[in-house]
């Protein structure tokens, strides 16, 4: 394993490296300056309109006259509601994911032969072939499995016949088979690393054609069919909720930056599991429940206000948990006064929890949802709504469910998965166009100077 300390120990010369132009922090007079939307968001918070989508919406506040004025949180997938989309599939005891999936890709509702055609199909195709798992990167060690999901993904256009095919039919056979096999990729990735660690040998039950996504899942990880109807319709619950959030969120956004250029499919793809792994993005939600395991140790009384609060304004003041001064779970870019996923999260989480017995941490987590928009107010003089984002209950629902925190982020990339498709797709036929911002530069001009002169 290579050594980057101990290489730069070798070459004193090379200490100006650490120290370059490019590592400064700029001044925040130079942005206002220029009238750089940094990070592609306007002043107020709202981003920067990049392009036009039929995919999705994230309604979190409306803007009359010019003024920003906070609403209630909305999620509509091709028109419809993600509640209602979610809650119609489980009113009739029946997973749907592949549903949503579906939706995503060709912009409409399945009838039943459709919904069935699309299971069998990503069912059929999650047997890995053996050339290729002789291949797949679990044995190196990596800390991270969206790392291997990275290189999982780059591998397969390797055993794909014609790779830089960007016709509609070829997206949506790359988009199927990535719907098929990120699952148990991601799955046998930390199975494998489990095993390897404690020195067993790993044991991965051969994939089920008939298993919904959540049920592949869960076999997986638990070795076969140890889990319960309840469980996996929970987290069938948690797939559609990540399987789509806009094309601005950045891990869809890189999926469309990529696919601007006419590049191949998998490359998108791992492009924007590299954005989720990020702690900005998708790796938030282990934070969170890092966060929660440490105020259940600090606070006493779980059930009393004012003891919570005054560990949350400990925590934003730097002097508890991780130092951060942040309460992770709390705010959101577009969300203000709800976060619908987070809304679903609870109703479909509570009955669980009660049965594992762990109905008081549950109710913990409502107690800082309540809480700490105020405290967050008093604390930092925060004017604007707060609202709990998904994150806030996702660590946990996992936790419930038995699955490991390195599979947190992960799970986030497999559901997101039929969202980045239909993003890929649309920007790939629809608009056209390779995406080229612009970057003002704030440079003076210099004249060379030559080696044996500096």
């Amino acid at each position: 394993m290579q050594n980057f300390a101990k290489s730069r120990r070798i070459s004193p010369a090379s200490t100006r490296l650490y120290s370059g132009a490019s590592m400064e922090p700029y001044d925040e007079a130079l942005y206002r300056e220029h009238d750089v939307k940094r990070g592609l968001r306007n002043e107020d918070g709202s981003g920067v309109v990049a392009g036009l989508t039929r995919i999705s919406d994230v309604h979190g506040y409306r803007k009359e006259d010019g003024r920003f004025i906070p609403d209630e949180g909305k999620l509509t997938i091709r028109g419809y509601d993600i509640a209602d989309i979610i809650d119609s599939a489980h009113a009739e005891d029946r997973f749907g994911y592949e549903e949503l999936a579906y939706l995503l890709i060709t912009g409409n509702l399945p009838n039943d032969a459709e919904l069935e055609s699309i299971g069998a199909r990503i069912g059929n195709l999650r047997l890995l072939e053996d050339e290729y798992v002789a291949e797949f990167p679990i044995p190196t060690q990596s800390s991270s499995i969206m790392n291997v999901l990275q290189r999982a993904v780059l591998l397969l256009y390797a055993f794909d016949e014609t790779p830089d095919d960007t016709s509609a039919p070829h997206e949506v056979d790359v988009a199927l088979s990535l719907l098929a096999r990120l699952p148990r990729l991601a799955a046998i990735a930390h199975i494998t690393h489990e095993a390897e660690s404690s020195g067993v040998r790993v044991q991965v039950p051969a994939p089920n054609a008939s298993s919904s996504m959540a049920e592949a899942i869960l076999e997986v990880l638990r070795g076969g069919d140890d889990y319960t109807h309840q469980e996996a319709m929970l987290l069938d619950v948690m797939l559609m909720l990540h399987a789509e959030h806009g094309g601005g969120n950045n891990s869809t956004f890189t999926c469309r930056v990529l696919s601007s250029s006419g590049t191949d499919a998998y490359s998108a793809y791992a492009g924007a599991i590299g954005s989720l792994k990020g702690p900005r993005h998708g790796g938030a939600n282990a934070k969170v429940t890092q966060m929660h395991a440490d105020i259940r140790e600090h606070v006493a009384h779980w059930d009393d206000d004012e003891e919570v609060a005054a560990y949350l304004a400990q925590i934003l003041r730097g002097e508890a948990f991780d130092g951060s001064g942040l309460i992770y779970g709390m705010g959101h870019a577009i969300y203000t006064l709800s976060d619908p996923r987070a809304q679903i999260c609870k109703r479909y989480a509570r009955s669980l929890a009660d049965e594992k017995g762990l109905g008081e941490e549950f109710t913990l987590i409502e107690r800082i949802e309540r809480i700490a928009p105020e405290v967050m107010r008093r604390e930092r003089g925060i004017k604007k709504p707060i609202c709990a984002n998904i994150d806030l209950y996702t660590g946990f629902i996992y936790s419930i469910l038995g699955v490991p925190e390195t599979l947190y982020t992960p799970l986030f990339a497999v559901a997101r998965m039929a969202g980045w498709a239909a993003h890929r797709m649309e920007e790939l036929y629809g608009a056209h166009r390779i995406i080229r911002p612009a970057y003002n530069a704030v440079m003076d001009d210099v004249t060379y100077v030559p080696i044996a002169d500096r």
